[in-house]
């Protein structure tokens, strides 16, 4: 297991230039992986990102939220991404069950959510097959067309 200061003092160092990059593009979300860590930054709820140099030096912004992991080891994992930009849901309504879990199987063709475009309800389908490891997006969510949704480990 990596070294958690170390670990933090590597995320630090990303931080910086992710939310520059958030501040100065059209998206929502950044993901970087480098030296064993994964940082991610997201916009919450549309909110301007503030330079880094206007948040506190102890915490983040609050116009964003980090994320910081020891990045995955394992390079086989695949993604089920979105087809297309819209609301990702992750049920049929919102009292059903999500279509997938962390550690559901999918084959190819199985529904993992939908994402409502233009008033119009998705079903997003698999392209992999395996163990759902991990889901990316929230219910509700706002998805842009080849974001990941789900990660899958090939069975």
């Amino acid at each position: 297991m990596a070294d958690p200061k170390k670990v933090r003092a590597e995320a630090n160092a990303m931080i910086p230039d992710l939310l520059e990059r958030l501040a100065r593009d059209e998206v929502r979300q950044l993901e970087t992986r480098r030296a064993g860590v994964r940082v991610r930054v997201t916009k919450l709820d549309g909110a301007p990102v503030a330079p880094m140099s206007a948040a506190p030096a102890s915490r983040p912004a609050s116009a964003h939220a980090v994320a910081v992991a020891p990045a995955a080891q394992a390079t086989d994992l695949s993604t089920v991404n979105a087809p297309l930009t819209g609301i990702f849901y992750r049920g049929a309504s919102p009292q059903a069950q999500p279509f997938v879990q962390v550690g559901t199987s999918i084959a190819p063709g199985d529904v993992i959510g939908l994402i409502e475009a233009m008033k119009l309800f998705n079903e997003i389908r698999s392209t992999a097959a395996g163990r759902v490891t991990r889901i990316f997006a929230e219910n509700g969510q706002l998805v842009r067309a080849h974001q990941p949704l789900v990660e899958v480990q090939p069975a």
